[in-house]
């Protein structure tokens, strides 16, 4: 059994200008200690996916389909059995640490807080685990800087505190919705190493969101590319970067810089993303998409498995993607 399953899971914002359709039938599963990367631009439907699986959508969203946590559908839960799921089962890490972090509070006061409230803990006991956790995600001198504020920190340092509140109460499952955002390079390669170890410590399922295809290669298991809200294509990482099937799945890989290749103009995909807020009969990639057909314009590709491993959806056949 799965330990998250998402099925035909769609997102909807009420807004003045009228309905956002954010996400549209979005299906798959995460077992445990899977690596899931969920891929694509900005406002593709990454982040309200999780968003909506965990119960955490702005008060004029809504989410219909089904979403269920170690067999139990917990989609549109009451807030205080969500709440019971999300401090001990499920953890988020946030792709801003410093609107995460209360700039008023000590470091000690916030990750203390998640034990004294979530696990019954002393704030003595609650102290000594907030420290073991800051080691675990190399914090230097962890029993002195505990008691810093945030601003104290670098913006790597303030990520990895993140990482450790996120694990204090051990979950199963950690969703990390960019978690490199505005780091440096060599800062970015740190925290995907981190997580790495964090999993293999624990034993964590992971669901990492990005943009950034260069750190989903060596880090994530599987991926999803998502646009327009929908599921472009899924399946391993090796795969799908070594014989994409779907013409954006291609356009991304092509986008991203290369040492084996030079390139005076580095490709791009051309056009803007799709409106959510129109209704999009057809593929949503169409408008952009260099391989498009008469069909795609009204009749939207459904999710089809290619082999064992890979499903995408896309009129045109793999082998004319390649």
């Amino acid at each position: 059994m799965a330990l998250l399953e998402i099925n035909d899971l769609a997102v909807r914002f009420e807004t003045n200008d009228g309905i956002v359709s954010a996400v549209n039938g979005v299906s798959f599963n995460v077992n445990e200690g899977d690596t899931l990367a969920i891929v694509g631009e900005s406002g593709s439907g990454k982040s309200q996916t999780a968003f909506a699986a965990i119960g955490l959508l702005a008060r004029n969203g809504h989410a219909t389909g089904s979403v269920k946590w170690d067999g139990q559908e917990i989609l549109n839960l009451p807030e205080s059995k969500l709440n019971r799921i999300r401090s001990s089962e499920i953890a988020m890490i946030f792709q801003d640490p410093m609107t995460s972090l209360n700039p008023f509070m000590r470091v000690s006061d916030q990750m203390e807080e998640v034990l004294t409230l979530h696990r019954g803990m002393s704030r003595r006991a609650a102290r000594v685990e907030c420290v073991r956790m800051l080691d675990a995600v190399r914090i230097p001198d962890a029993a002195a800087r505990i008691t810093m504020y945030p601003h104290e920190f670098s913006g790597g340092m303030r990520q990895r505190i993140m990482i450790a509140m996120s694990l204090l109460c051990r979950p199963r499952l950690l969703i990390a919705d960019e978690p490199t955002t505005a780091l440096d390079v060599t800062v970015q390669a740190q925290i995907m190493k981190l997580l790495r170890d964090v999993q293999d410590e624990f034993n964590t399922a992971l669901i990492l969101i990005t943009h950034d295809l260069g750190i989903v290669a060596g880090s994530c298991e599987r991926t999803m590319v998502m646009y327009g809200g929908r599921i472009m294509e899924r399946g391993p990482t090796e795969e799908i970067f070594e014989t994409p099937t779907h013409p954006y799945t291609l356009g991304l890989l092509e986008a991203v810089p290369r040492l084996d290749r030079r390139e005076e103009v580095l490709p791009t995909i051309p056009g803007e993303p799709p409106d959510m807020m129109r209704d999009v009969r057809g593929c949503p990639f169409e408008p952009r998409c260099p391989l498009r057909i008469d069909r795609c314009t009204d009749d939207t590709p459904p999710l089809e498995r290619i082999g064992e491993t890979r499903v995408r959806a896309c009129h045109r056949s793999p082998e004319e993607v390649r």
